[in-house]
């Protein structure tokens, strides 16, 4: 990722916060006005009597910050969204609201630049992702984790969350699994058994176009894979076709070239189809033979080397049109389109067997990682020694110990000796030795393997853990050495390990450097691994990874496949992956009025003159569909199966956009009547009734405003006019008196609070890059980050580099004991 301006970190933090502290210091006339304020709109329900939501503001003492920081934040919270008072009680008029919260928020500020706390992080495991990157930038190699590891529990709406990564004996068991099955990859075994990895293709994708970037143009249809081939050797590919529901093979009726290619170039072609005998057309369909095995052919036995490759099957494109009228073209939910056995083949599977007759583990890039030496004769240990000091210093972050290394050569000892002894086979001119002629590893190599699946599941690699330095007092404040900052730093941008640039600058300890850290930080975010922000952070914030489950009804959205819904997820990736390339102001999250489209996508929303699979930046001329709000990603996640759900869209704009999450609906709060009673109704008309339950009514008035102005679009994200029977009206307004309509005039809502906007997304970063929830004690920091990002208009490089120079970031609270 590029970020176009310096990034500057000259600025000692607690001088920072001191200056702004000053600068946002209230005078003493303002508690007073403060004490009234609250006197007069609050304290009939919160009260020590009546104590509504656990909050007593009649006795609280607005001049004792200290005592009172975390209900005082509260406040303020409440009286920046202006969710308090009630919907129908007296309210505060704007300036009120503005001036009781910067009095409160600016006496929080001065007392936490006096006594800062940033917090004590617990020990965190590596999430999934972060151990699947871990082990990339370890031994350059790729898993797939997600068929090694279970997927992580969330909490504050991310799973990197240190409370939540716990590690049972199951999930241990797991790691170690994994941490086996990752050695034996990466060091290579001649040895491994043929095994059988299949790949799927969805049943409702549809290949009657190029499929991928990696296909050739002229093709359609197929998949591209990447594969890790354990060994040099020959693998048998075998691809089996799209059937109907009656287990018909699909386009049999002409003939169909297949191509297989490996690494782009083409290793095999097939012809199938139009050479044999089909069932004729009946009610209840049946599949002859030839229907049943026109695949059994496509079988091709290849000799490949050892390593990531990418194997594609793909069909070369037939030109012309059909003759004669064109039948409607059926949903692929459908059962019509189950049974259609004349729809376009394609391809259902790629298995992939072997290796056989394996020949070696040759050259890959993860055996250059890891063997940086070759042992000659006499010198094994000490090459050991090297290769494994020089692979712990990078997977526990930090430098290795004797200790350290002792441990791991008791394990790299106890699988040489395990291992079938080489003492008689001849060393290669780079001093490594052959397999034995049964094709076991070298005794060598297995000793490698061993300390190495050890070193995979060892606590300094599996856990980031922060310990106090010696001599600090109990609950004092320090700054976090230089190599803790690393870690920090790596898992917040990359999901990772520190790199050896990073780790080298940590051990010299001038990672701390105010200028040093700059570069450092630049330097990151311009690193293709910072695509975690994207992936991680905005895949998890933005509710992106819910569109791998969502599961439309295809009786009320039958033109939804999964074309569509890799078309969605991918235009919101490729536009939050362009601001933060280009290091564009936040609120352009809402106000862009480009996106990134496909024909597919583009068909969806009604845009003409899009061709092709491949996705390139549109200009928006519908004010409707600009920014986020317009993305049919975001639209989807937040709708029902078959209907919107402007509570939904609602409440995620509150915790997602304004950081301001509605309290959790009461226990036995009837659900909105689907029913025959609501038949004929529009969505809007059923919540109105909805909200006519007293007990629903306050909450449902922060939330549904928000989803009601999106309301012209439907549950997948397309644009409509009518709900049912009934005319859409997107016209709303807040609790605070604030009307607006439509998408317009919310997106203009939220893009004129540019320092609340930008301030919740600075929340949700934060969390993600501490691994913690925000507490109390964080919002000054917040509100600082917010400050300084100002006058730049709120860039993304201004937001990450705010919070790494930020006091939660740099600093810790040692432990009390």
């Amino acid at each position: 990722m590029r970020w176009l301006p310096a990034i500057g970190f000259a600025v000692p933090m607690v001088a920072v916060c001191s200056v702004y502290a000053t600068q946002s210091a209230a005078p003493s006339s303002s508690v007073p006005a403060a004490r009234a304020t609250l006197d007069r709109y609050c304290v009939t329900c919160h009260n020590q009597k009546r104590s509504t939501a656990d909050l007593a503001l009649d006795t609280l003492d607005l001049n004792n910050v200290a005592q009172n920081a975390r209900t005082l934040e509260k406040v303020a919270a409440r009286l920046r969204s202006r969710t308090m008072p009630p919907v129908g009680l007296p309210r505060p008029d704007r300036s009120t609201y503005d001036a009781v919260a910067g009095s409160i928020e600016a006496a929080l500020d001065a007392h936490s630049a006096a006594h800062p706390d940033p917090g004590r992080p617990v020990i965190h495991r590596l999430n999934r992702a972060e151990y699947a990157n871990a082990v990339r930038d370890l031994l350059s190699l790729d898993v797939d984790i997600r068929a090694l590891l279970p997927a992580d529990d969330s909490g504050y709406g991310f799973d990197n969350i240190s409370d939540v990564l716990s590690l049972s004996p199951a999930l241990l068991e797991r790691y170690m699994s994994a941490a086996g099955k990752i050695s034996r990859l990466a060091v290579g075994d001649a040895a491994v058994r043929p095994s059988v990895q299949t790949y799927t293709v969805p049943q409702t994708l549809l290949q009657r176009e190029r499929m991928s970037e990696a296909l050739p143009f002229g093709t359609r249809g197929g998949a591209v894979v990447r594969h890790y081939f354990p060994a040099d050797g020959e693998y048998e590919i075998r691809v089996r076709l799209q059937r109907t529901h009656a287990s018909q093979i699909r386009g049999l009726g002409e003939p169909n070239d297949i191509e297989l290619r490996l690494d782009r170039r083409r290793v095999r072609q097939f012809t199938v189809g139009g050479d044999g005998p089909r069932d004729p057309w009946s009610a209840v369909p049946s599949a002859s033979p030839y229907e049943q095995t026109a695949d059994d052919k496509l079988i091709a036995r290849l000799a490949i080397a050892a390593g990531a490759h990418d194997l594609a099957v793909a069909f070369p494109e037939k030109t012309g049109l059909p003759e004669g009228p064109r039948e409607p073209e059926l949903s692929v939910a459908t059962y019509e389109y189950a049974g259609d056995r004349d729809e376009a083949m394609g391809v259902a599977t790629i298995d992939i067997t072997g290796p056989f007759s394996a020949a070696g583990v040759g050259d890959t890039a993860s055996r250059r990682r890891i063997f940086v030496c070759r042992p000659s004769a006499g010198s094994e240990d000490a090459c050991a020694a090297t290769i494994l000091r020089t692979l712990a210093r990078r997977a526990y972050r930090r430098p290795v110990s004797d200790a350290d290394l002792a441990a791991l050569l008791q394990f790299y000892r106890a699988g040489r000796n395990t291992a079938a002894p080489d003492t008689s086979r001849t060393p290669a001119p780079d001093g490594s030795r052959t397999p034995a002629p049964d094709g076991s590893p070298s005794s060598f190599e297995a000793g490698i393997e061993f300390a190495l699946r050890a070193m995979l599941v060892d606590p300094d690699f599996l856990f980031f853990v922060e310990r106090d330095p010696a001599g600090v007092a109990p609950g004092s404040l320090y700054r976090v050495s230089d190599l803790q900052l690393a870690s920090r730093l790596s898992l917040f941008l990359w999901s990772s390990i520190p790199d050896d640039e990073l780790l080298t600058l940590a051990e010299q300890k001038r990672l701390s450097d105010p200028e040093v850290l700059g570069r450092q930080v630049e330097r990151m975010l311009g690193d293709p691994r910072a695509s975690a922000l994207v992936s991680n952070f905005a895949g998890q914030w933005l509710h992106l990874r819910n569109m791998r489950s969502v599961t439309p009804d295809p009786e009320a959205f039958p033109e939804f496949d999964e074309n569509l819904r890799d078309a969605l997820r991918q235009e919101t990736e490729l536009f939050i992956q362009h601001q933060l390339r280009e290091n564009r102001g936040v609120v352009e999250l809402l106000t862009a009025d480009y996106t990134f489209l496909n024909e597919r996508l583009a068909r969806h929303y009604g845009v003409a003159g899009i061709w092709g699979p491949q996705f390139r930046r549109v200009s928006v001329d519908d004010p409707a569909r600009r920014g986020l709000l317009g993305q049919g990603s975001i639209l989807t996640v937040t709708s029902y199966a078959n209907r919107t759900s402007p509570t939904l869209r609602g409440k995620w704009v509150l915790e997602n956009l304004l950081a301001a999450p509605p309290p959790a609906p009461p226990p036995n709060v009837p659900s909105l009547d689907d029913g025959s009673a609501a038949e004929g109704l529009s969505v809007r008309e059923r919540m109105e009734q909805h909200r006519r339950n007293a007990v629903c009514a306050s909450c449902h008035a922060q939330m549904d405003p928000f989803g009601l102005a999106l309301e012209n679009f439907d549950a997948v994200g397309k644009w409509r006019t009518r709900d049912g029977q009934a005319s859409i009206d997107t016209t709303t307004g807040l609790p605070d008196g604030s009307t607006f309509e439509g998408p317009a005039g919310l997106r203009k809502l939220l893009a004129d609070q540019p320092d609340r906007f930008a301030a919740a997304i600075i929340e949700k970063l934060l969390t993600y890059a501490l691994g913690r929830g925000v507490e109390y004690h964080d919002r000054p920091a917040i509100r600082r980050i917010v400050h300084d990002a100002a006058p730049g208009g709120y860039t993304w490089s201004s937001l990450v580099t705010g919070i790494i120079r930020s006091t939660p970031f740099q600093m810790r609270r040692a432990s009390e004991s």
